[in-house]
Formats: structure tokens, sequence, C-alpha cells
């Protein structure tokens, strides 16, 4: 059986950038062990998305 999905929506950089200083602001500085990890996958997200720009 095939399943359709919808396309992964691609961020710009300043976007997650924005999400990136969102999550420190929420966080006080100080992330926990489930921002950190958010926080690792927001890095690769940019970094990812700089390398479009470029």
């Amino acid at each position: 059986m095939a399943t359709t999905s919808e396309p992964a929506t691609v961020r710009t950089a300043a976007e997650v950038n924005e999400q990136i200083r969102a999550l420190w602001l929420r966080a006080g500085g100080r992330l926990s062990a489930e921002e950190r990890a958010e926080y690792d996958g927001l890095v690769v997200e940019w970094a990812a998305a700089m390398r479009q720009v470029v």
C-alpha cells in the first residue's frame, strides 16, 4: 500500500535562529537535558539552512 506524505518544510536560517533564541530565553540561559536535545537539533537544522544560502 502506497502512502503519501507532505514534503518536509524547509525553514530559513533566520527562522531557525529565531527559534534558537526563543529557546534560550525561555530556558533562562540554562538548558535542561530535553532542551539541550532540542537545541542540538536546531543547530543541525540551522547549519543545513546556512549551507543552502552559500
